[in-house]
């Protein structure tokens, strides 16, 4: 049963290796065969071994013994040092697991059908984004003179002018630019086997040409668009860029750009829809553009109430 450590990395729980094989394999399929999300396998992996690692520690020693309670005191553990949607997305994996269980017969019922997820609300999400000129900023201070430097601000255009997120960017192939109409287009895969595709706003042309000129991509139209770098090479490689290589070098942009901000790869979809939004683009068309299924995940991104509360803020004159 080395399927597990495909998946998460870790062995198979202790409370699944006294268990039949069928039960055992019935387990490693919800995540093999009932998900396709890569990131989603990963975060239900994470919480199913953490909870049966922690029924363990409770003397649990087997699937049909866990109750409700069980479930109940670990979501209230959890509370005490994970944020609400943290608590709320391990409580929906470890139901979709059980559910799963259960119709494979595997467990008589679902312990965690009656346990509540703690309430959240959230008007604006926590992202952190930049102003236009900050934006403009970073932009600017990236050496054009390198394949480097002509990757990484084409990537981050990429995400701020096309709202892509950072999974949907890194996964494009060079094939995923186009030219329509006289102009280039982009073809992202989204979540959930979405295709989406929007043409490309004049600077991020320029842009994404001069990257696939230098890097001369365009006869490589099946092979990875965002690329590692070769070590000691300062050429592309071969391999796709990872959402962690992309943090890490947008991290140390910011900072020789000299924004304090502690921005992450998500911060250009909000960065875009924002600066979108400001300069009189509607809601829906925003939505459109960002492939939300509604424009209350597209709120979400929408910071334009940031600078008037800060302009009340400023009133306060002692």
């Amino acid at each position: 049963m080395n399927e597990i450590a495909v998946i998460n990395g870790t062995a198979l729980p202790e409370i699944l290796n006294v268990s039949e094989i069928r039960t055992q394999t019935r387990f490693l399929e919800f995540f093999a065969a009932n998900i396709r999300n890569p990131n989603t396998r990963k975060a239900y992996a994470r919480a199913a071994v953490d909870f049966l690692a922690w029924c363990a520690d409770r003397d649990v020693t087997a699937l049909p013994a866990i109750q409700p309670m069980h479930v109940a005191g670990w979501i209230e553990e959890l509370g005490r040092s994970h944020s609400i949607p943290t608590v709320k997305q391990r409580l929906a994996a470890i139901r979709h697991l059980f559910d799963w269980m259960v119709v494979g017969q595997a467990m008589p019922s679902n312990p965690a059908h009656t346990v509540r997820a703690p309430k959240y609300s959230a008007r604006t999400g926590k992202t952190p984004v930049l102003s236009p000129q900050e934006a403009r900023q970073l932009l600017d201070s990236i050496p054009a003179d390198t394949i480097i430097g002509l990757r990484d601000r084409a990537l981050i255009a990429l995400m701020t002018y096309s709202f892509a997120r950072i999974g949907a960017a890194i996964g494009m192939e060079v094939r995923d630019l186009f030219v329509q109409n006289r102009r280039l287009w982009v073809r992202l895969h989204e979540k959930g086997g979405k295709r989406h595709e929007m043409p490309c706003h004049h600077s991020l042309e320029q842009y994404l040409d001069a990257y696939l000129d230098a890097g001369g991509l365009r006869d490589h139209p099946r092979t990875p668009l965002f690329r590692t770098i070769g070590r000691g090479t300062a050429q592309l490689s071969e391999s796709p860029l990872t959402q962690g290589d992309a943090f890490a070098m947008i991290r140390r942009r910011a900072a020789g750009a000299g924004i304090d901000t502690l921005i992450g790869n998500h911060t250009f979809r909000a960065t875009g829809i924002t600066a979108y939004l400001k300069n009189g683009g509607t809601l829906e068309k925003a939505a459109h553009m960002a492939n939300h299924a509604s424009t209350r995940t597209t709120q979400l991104y929408d910071r334009r109430h940031d600078e008037v509360s800060l302009d009340e803020v400023e009133r306060i004159l002692i």
